[in-house]
């Protein structure tokens, strides 16, 4: 099956990207979104109705919603043919909330010690990307994607100001969150 001739040609110094290159970063920025909102939820599901978690739930709330905006954004791509979903969606999401979950169970710190790895992850991934785009001159998914980026990054530096880096374990926990997102990332550039 040929790809429709209406696809830009997107170019970067030393590599070619091109409608295929784009479908790669729709489809695994979909699949981290869903992810992100699995995340969010597992959480949300330990600290709720909790009185003295009324402020991380709330927080969770707010993240939530932006990660839910990214992933309607993503959806909406792939309805219009710029992608196909990964066919690891159905683990994403039992993987995100499992670690959002986790994280939670093991309190506040925690929580917030994965917000920061996931986001410091992402946040890098997209600012690859948005450059990337930017030299193909496809501007307006370069903007969308650097808004996404900004979020990502107020979630990562709240979570930061919550005390993340505290978290028992910080280290061996980041380093293996972080560990998880970039073979996620590079699983679903091509499942």
């Amino acid at each position: 099956m040929s790809r429709p001739q209406s696809r830009k040609t997107i170019r970067r110094p030393g590599r070619k990207a091109d409608a295929d290159r784009i479908e790669s970063m729709v489809r695994v920025d979909h699949a981290g979104e869903y992810a992100a909102v699995a995340i969010y939820q597992g959480q949300r599901a330990v600290f709720k109705g909790r009185p003295d978690k009324a402020r991380i739930a709330s927080q969770l709330v707010h993240m939530e919603a932006d990660e839910q905006h990214h992933l309607q954004a993503f959806d909406n791509h792939i309805r219009d043919g710029k992608a196909r979903p990964t066919l690891l969606a159905p683990i994403a999401n039992l993987a995100g909330f499992a670690l959002g979950a986790g994280t939670a169970l093991l309190g506040e710190k925690a929580a917030h010690a994965c917000t920061e790895a996931v986001e410091a992850v992402i946040e890098g991934h997209y600012d690859e990307q948005v450059q990337e785009l930017r030299l193909a001159g496809q501007d307006e998914l370069a903007d969308q994607f650097a808004q996404f980026r900004d979020e990502e990054t107020a979630h990562k530096d709240l979570a930061v100001e919550e005390g993340a880096k505290d978290a028992a374990g910080y280290p061996a926990l980041s380093a293996l969150i972080s560990t998880g997102c970039l073979t996620a990332i590079a699983l679903c550039k091509r499942i």
